[in-house]
């Protein structure tokens, strides 16, 4: 037997971080905006004619092999290697790639997560709703990465599309938004700075500073939600200035929260990216590295993408993604 599955990581437009439990209690009407992209996370697994288990990553080249379930340790490709104790999976070969870039900062782990459980519950004949999907990616990618995880990267990986995930006392919500999916399309240019973001350091400061009170980050987080509600209606709106007009609003916000946000490298990047025609640019997930997403008008795209490439970026061409998780048997 055989299964494939695949999900699709996201760029995130505003109120990124109000997903981490407790700040987004601590401001009402916290929500994120965020959209699906095509750089998708794979994961087959094949039957084995043995009780072995075999994890294989193409991305790193490591692989792992036990005897059985049992048998297989949780120190080497720990995402996969949790899920597939968890689900009790033996006499199985997992093969996981992925498009993004080690530290994109768009989601990239949470979309195999999203993959690799979504092919193991059919590999298992379990049906799993989705909340329980999405609980379990979270928590087995906090067991790994051993810092607070968030709400949102998980459900752009499940379900596509341009979405608001609201935020509140319940959890989260999430609501598709009724987007021009081409037109959002030709406006978003994606580039990897080379840098690996380092999101739980950044997180975890900006998660102290606030639970501390620090004035600056509170009424930056303010401003944030205030951005966040003001890009959501010019989605609505389909008004293609008026977001990016907001989200450089965002961005200006968001690097009040901690000095790591950004740096001078991808302020520099983002500078030569505005002196050739974008009108937005903001660093996706944490920051401090990984991508930056720049919005555009189509007719400067060809300028600004070969800014980026001019200041060592490397394009990853790509999408917005109606499609979530597919798992197909072959």
């Amino acid at each position: 037997m055989r299964i494939h599955s695949s999900a699709p990581t996201r760029i995130d437009l505003a109120g990124g971080t109000y997903d981490i439990w407790p700040l987004y209690l601590l401001h009402d009407g916290a929500q994120t905006i965020n959209a699906a992209i095509s750089l998708r996370a794979h994961c087959t697994l094949t039957s084995r004619t043995d009780a072995s288990v075999v994890l294989v990553s193409d991305d790193t080249g490591e692989r792992v092999e036990a005897a059985s379930v049992s048998a297989l340790t949780l120190d080497r490709l720990p995402l996969v290697a949790r899920l597939v104790r968890h689900f009790g999976a033996g006499g199985i070969e997992v093969r996981t790639r992925s498009r993004s870039p080690v530290g994109a900062g768009i989601a990239g782990s949470s979309a195999m997560i999203v993959a690799v459980a979504g092919a193991l519950a059919a590999w298992t004949g379990r049906s799993l709703s989705d909340e329980t999907l999405l609980a379990l990616a979270m928590n087995i990618e906090a067991q790994v990465i051993r810092v607070p995880t968030g709400l949102q990267d998980y459900r752009p990986a499940l379900y596509g599309g341009v979405s608001a995930v609201e935020l509140g006392v319940t959890g989260a919500r999430r609501v598709a938004l009724d987007v021009d999916l081409a037109e959002l399309s030709a406006r978003v240019i994606l580039a990897y700075t080379g840098a690996a973001r380092q999101s739980g350091i950044n997180n975890w400061d900006v998660m102290k500073r606030r639970l501390d009170g620090d004035h600056a980050v509170v009424a930056a987080f303010d401003a944030i939600r205030d951005t966040a509600v003001a890009v959501r209606l010019a989605l609505e709106q389909h008004e293609w200035p008026a977001i990016a007009a907001h989200v450089t609003a965002e961005w200006a916000h968001r690097k009040q929260l901690a000095p790591g946000v950004t740096t001078p490298a991808i302020d520099a990047l983002l500078a030569s990216a505005h002196a050739a025609g974008a009108r937005a640019g903001k660093v996706c997930g944490a920051g401090g590295g990984g991508c930056v997403v720049c919005l555009v008008e189509p007719e400067w795209r060809a300028a600004v993408e070969a800014a980026l490439s001019a200041g060592g970026a490397e394009l990853l061409p790509c999408q917005i993604e109606a499609q979530g998780l597919e798992v197909l048997r072959r």
